[in-house]
């Protein structure tokens, strides 16, 4: 078991390094490679090669952090020990997409209040600073943590797979979700039009404009995938 459990986070360690690389490099082309981005700019400056490298190099640190307890919980389901479940029949239907609303929540709550708590003074320097080393961050900081931070945020989602009914396909489609929001909202660009952003469901969602503001000021913005958290803790506000 244990031998299987390392095999499974190197080869995880690659594909989340590589579906990282992909995600971020392809945004990073497609908002400063280019002539022109797409939508609003938010950054002030243009993202700088050291600071990229710096971005990189603290999410490819990250990567096994992520990998390990996810190859406990693969491996913990090839033996049957598990709530996760490959064929959709296996439960109503139904409970796939109440199940993926589920996860957003739960995902969304855990993130609020630990990110929050990582801003506290006394663990900010060693286990939150290296994600906000740049005021205009750039789609590579998506997932640049400290290993402090990795360590506490990896094992949300499969402690869950222990605890709750969860279909494989619908996880694949809730870290694609989770992987293209992280890159899009540290991009330094807004794609949605401005009101849409402020007005009816778009000002429930956290977007590019909310969390930059989160990385020049700091003690706003904590959220994940919806701003009810901030609304609800007073820490909520855009530009």
């Amino acid at each position: 078991m244990v031998v299987a459990v390392l095999i499974s986070t190197a080869w995880l360690s690659l594909i989340i390094g590589a579906r990282y690389l992909l995600v971020a490099g392809f945004v990073w082309w497609l908002q400063w490679g280019r002539a022109n981005g797409i939508g609003r700019r938010l950054n002030r400056d243009r993202p700088s090669a050291r600071m990229m490298r710096h971005e990189v190099r603290f999410s490819l640190l990250s990567t096994p952090i992520y990998a390990f307890p996810t190859a406990i919980a693969l491996e913990a389901w090839k033996a049957g020990g598990t709530q996760l479940y490959l064929d959709p029949t296996a439960w109503p239907l139904w409970w796939l997409p109440v199940s993926f609303v589920v996860l957003l929540v739960v995902q969304d709550t855990h993130y609020y209040w630990t990110h929050r708590l990582l801003h506290h003074p006394r663990l900010f320097g060693w286990a939150h600073a290296g994600h906000h080393r740049a005021r205009d961050p750039s789609p590579f900081a998506s997932f640049a943590f400290d290993p402090a931070e990795a360590a506490v945020t990896a094992w949300l989602l499969p402690l869950l797979a222990f605890l709750v009914p969860l279909n494989i396909w619908m996880l694949a489609v809730l870290l694609t979700v989770m992987t293209v929001t992280a890159v899009m909202n540290h991009c330094g660009w807004e794609i949605w039009p401005d009101r849409w952003v402020r007005r009816g469901i778009g000002a429930q969602l956290i977007t590019a404009t909310h969390h930059s503001r989160h990385h020049t000021h700091m003690r706003t913005n904590y959220g994940l995938y919806f701003r009810f958290w901030d609304r609800v803790a007073g820490t909520d506000a855009m530009p």
